[in-house]
C-alpha cells in the first residue's frame, strides 16, 4: 500500500528560482507567478537579474534570480525563500543565504560536475556538504537524465532539450504547491503557439516533473496556499513596466490626445517602448529614438502639435534629457517623463534598484525650474500613477516626472481590470476660439490653476510662439526685463505648488495614534507596510505614511507629520528624502534608515531599523 501524501496549509509561501541568465529562471517564476494569481492568490515578484550580459555559463557572476511570494496579505516578495530551485552549483551556492532556516532545496544533480564545480569555485566535489546543507531539507533531481528519457524520439538535440529544464523544475514547484498543471499547459501552448513542436516538449516535461514529484516522494508534504477574498473582476499579474504603458494608453483615451512616445532603449525602462510599440492599434505611436536628447525632444515637438507626449529613462537618461525637460517648463508645455530608477552613479548597476535620482528630479535643472513629481509604490499602482501623472501634465500645463524604480518595474502583481468609471475624464485646457477672439495670448493665465491654454498648430488665428526664452507676462514677447522674469519664475513655481490643491491627502494608515511614524516614498511601500504591521502587531505602535506626491507634497502632509514625536524616513538611499522633509520641517529631527545595495528592503531590515532608533532615543 502507498504511502499517503500529506498536505499541508500555509497562508503564503516564497518561492526563488535560481540558475544561470539562459535557464530560463525568468519564464518559470512568471509562469508560476500567473498560475497562482489566477487561483485567486496575492502576488509579489522579484526578478533578480545579473548586470552581465550571457556571462560564462556556470559562473558565479552570472546567476539569474526570480523570487515570489504567493497567499494571503502579501506585499512583498519576501525577505527569505521557504524553497530554493538551483539550477546548477552556482546558482545554490549564491542563493543559499536567502533560503530560510529549514527550507526546501531542489537542485539538478546531473549539475554537479566537476566542470561546474570548479566554475563556481568550489574547494570540493560535495557541494551540499560543503555549504553546510542539511541532506534531509534537500531534494537532488537528476534532470539532465530526466529530460533526456523524456523527450527521447522527439528530434531533439541535447542543447534543445536542455533548454526544457526549467519547465522540469516548475512541474516539480506545481507538484508540491498544489498548483493545476493544466493551467500551466495553456500558458506554455500560448507562449509557444508558433512553435508547436517546442510547445509539446515543454508540455511533456511539465508533466514529467510533476510526475516525478509524485511518484518518488510520495510521503513528503505538499502544500496548499491560502486566498485572500478578493473584489469579482478579470484579474492579471503584471509587471510595472506594463503597467505604466497600459496607464498612459488609458489616460491618452480619457483626454482625447493622441499618445506619443520618444524614447531610447535603457534598462530597465526599455519594456514600456516595447509595451507601446505593440499598440498601434490603439493609436499610439512610439519611436525609438538615436539617443536620449533626441527622446526628449522628439516628445516636446508632440506636445506642442498637441499630442499626450511621454518620454521614458532611467537616471542616467535623466541627467541628459535635462535641458529638453527645462525647455518644456519655459515653454509650459505638458510631458510626461518616467524614471525608473537604477543603481547609480553613471552606468552604476544597470539592473539592480535604487531611489537615488529624487534630487535629480526634483532639481536637476539649470535655472528655477520647477515640475511636478510623482511616484508609484507598486506594479500595479504604476496604471494609476502613469495616469495621473498624464492628467497632471495634460489640466496644469507642466512636465512631470514620474519616478518608478526597477524593484517594482520589473516585478509583477495580480491587478484587477479597473471600471471606466473610476477614472476621471481628463480636460485638456485647450485654446477655444472664444478665448481667441478676446485677446488670446500664449501665456495668459487660468485665475485657479495659473496654466496657460494648449494652443494647437493649425487652429486659425492661433499663430503663436513659446520657446526656451523668457517671455512677457502681459504680451507674451520675448523679455529680458528683470523684474518681468521674476514674476514669472514666481507664477512657474506658484503653479505647480496649486497642484496641491488638486491631489489626495496624505493617508496615514497603520496605528495613527502612535508616536512614531515611519515615512516612505515610492516603491519600498509594500515592505515598509509589512513591517509597521509586524511592528504593531509585537507591540512596537507605529504609523506609515508614504508618499506618491511628492513635488507639490499634498497640502496636509507637513501638519499630519509634525504631530508625531518620532519621524522615521525609509529609503533606498542615503536619506534624499529625509533631507526634503527636513528643509519642510526645520525643528524636527528626522530619523533614517537607509540602504544603497542594489537591492529592496528586508522588512526585517526595517524592523530592527525602527527598534533600534526607538531604543537610543
Amino acid at each position: 500500500m502507498l504511502p499517503t501524501t500529506n498536505v499541508k496549509t500555509l497562508e503564503r509561501v516564497v518561492v526563488r528560482f535560481a540558475g544561470d541568465s539562459g535557464d530560463g529562471m525568468q519564464l518559470a517564476g512568471n509562469i508560476f507567478s500567473n498560475v497562482s494569481a489566477g487561483e485567486g492568490n496575492l502576488i509579489s515578484t522579484f526578478p533578480d537579474y545579473p548586470a552581465e550580459i550571457r556571462a560564462p555559463q556556470g559562473s558565479l557572476s552570472g546567476v539569474s534570480g526570480y523570487q515570489v511570494s504567493v497567499g494571503k496579505g502579501v506585499h512583498t516578495p519576501g525577505d527569505e525563500a521557504d524553497v530554493l530551485v538551483a539550477m546548477n552549483p552556482a546558482a545554490l551556492k549564491t542563493n543559499l543565504k536567502y533560503l530560510k532556516s529549514g527550507g526546501v532545496i531542489i537542485c539538478d544533480g546531473d549539475s554537479f560536475t566537476p566542470a561546474n564545480l570548479r566554475k563556481a569555485e568550489y574547494a570540493t566535489d560535495d557541494p551540499i556538504t560543503e555549504l553546510g546543507i542539511d541532506p534531509r531539507q534537500t531534494m537532488i533531481v537528476p534532470m539532465a537524465t530526466l529530460l533526456r528519457n523524456t523527450l527521447e524520439g522527439s528530434g531533439m538535440d541535447q542543447k534543445a532539450m536542455m533548454k526544457c529544464k526549467n519547465m522540469l523544475a516548475l512541474g516539480l514547484i506545481c507538484w508540491l504547491f498544489d498548483r493545476p498543471v493544466d493551467k500551466v499547459v495553456k500558458k506554455i501552448e500560448a507562449k509557444f503557439a508558433k512553435k508547436p513542436a517546442v510547445a509539446e516538449a515543454n508540455v511533456k516535461v511539465i508533466h514529467a516533473g510533476w510526475d516525478y514529484g509524485h511518484n518518488t516522494h510520495a510521503s513528503m508534504s505538499t502544500y496548499r496556499i491560502d486566498t485572500d477574498a478578493a473584489v469579482p473582476g478579470t484579474y492579471l499579474d503584471v509587471t510595472g513596466n506594463t503597467a505604466t504603458a497600459w496607464g498612459l494608453i488609458y489616460a491618452s483615451e480619457k483626454s482625447g490626445r493622441p499618445l506619443f512616445l520618444g524614447s531610447y532603449p535603457i534598462t530597465p525602462a526599455t519594456d514600456i517602448l516595447h509595451e507601446l510599440a505593440k499598440r498601434k492599434d490603439l493609436g499610439v505611436k512610439a519611436c525609438q529614438m538615436e539617443d536620449e536628447i533626441a527622446g526628449v525632444c522628439s516628445a516636446i515637438g508632440a506636445s506642442y502639435g498637441g499630442a499626450l507626449a511621454v518620454t521614458s529613462t532611467s537616471g542616467p537618461g535623466l541627467a541628459l534629457k535635462s535641458e529638453g525637460i527645462g525647455l518644456a517648463v519655459m515653454a509650459e508645455l505638458p510631458l510626461v517623463v518616467i524614471d525608473v530608477q537604477r543603481g547609480g552613479p553613471s552606468t552604476g548597476l544597470p539592473t539592480k534598484t535604487e531611489q537615488t535620482d529624487l534630487m535629480q528630479a526634483l532639481y536637476g535643472r539649470n535655472g528655477e525650474s520647477p515640475l511636478c513629481v510623482l511616484a508609484a509604490v507598486s506594479p500595479t499602482d504604476c496604471f494609476d500613477m502613469a495616469f495621473e501623472a498624464a492628467r497632471i501634465a495634460v489640466e496644469h500645463m507642466t512636465p512631470v516626472i514620474l519616478l518608478t524604480d526597477a524593484f517594482i518595474a520589473n516585478g509583477s502583481s495580480a491587478w484587477r481590470i479597473p471600471d471606466e468609471k473610476d477614472y476621471p475624464e481628463i480636460k485638456p485646457r485647450l485654446l477655444t476660439k472664444e478665448r481667441l477672439a478676446q485677446g488670446w495670448k500664449p501665456y495668459n493665465r487660468d485665475d485657479e490653476t495659473l496654466a496657460r491654454c494648449w494652443a494647437i498648430p493649425g487652429m486659425e488665428g492661433a499663430m503663436h510662439r513659446v520657446g526656451g526664452l523668457e517671455k512677457d507676462y502681459d504680451t507674451s514677447v520675448i523679455s529680458t526685463d528683470g523684474a518681468n522674469h521674476a514674476r514669472m519664475v514666481e507664477t512657474r513655481r506658484r503653479k505647480i505648488a496649486r497642484i496641491a490643491d488638486d491631489i489626495p491627502a496624505l493617508p496615514i494608515m497603520g496605528n495613527p495614534e502612535a508616536d512614531t511614524v515611519i515615512v516612505g516614498w515610492g516603491g519600498t511601500y509594500g515592505h515598509l507596510l509589512t513591517a509597521a504591521t509586524e511592528l504593531n502587531a509585537e507591540g512596537t505602535p507605529v504609523a506609515l505614511a508614504q508618499f506618491r506626491y511628492i513635488n507639490p507634497m499634498p497640502a496636509n502632509a507637513i501638519e499630519e507629520l509634525s504631530r508625531f514625536k518620532n519621524v522615521i524616513v525609509a529609503e533606498l538611499n542615503t536619506g534624499m528624502f529625509a533631507d526634503y522633509l527636513q528643509m519642510h520641517m526645520p525643528g524636527k529631527d528626522i530619523r533614517r534608515i537607509n540602504k544603497v545595495e542594489g537591492q529592496p528592503f528586508l522588512v526585517k531590515e526595517i524592523v530592527d531599523g525602527v527598534k533600534e532608533i526607538l531604543k537610543n532615543k
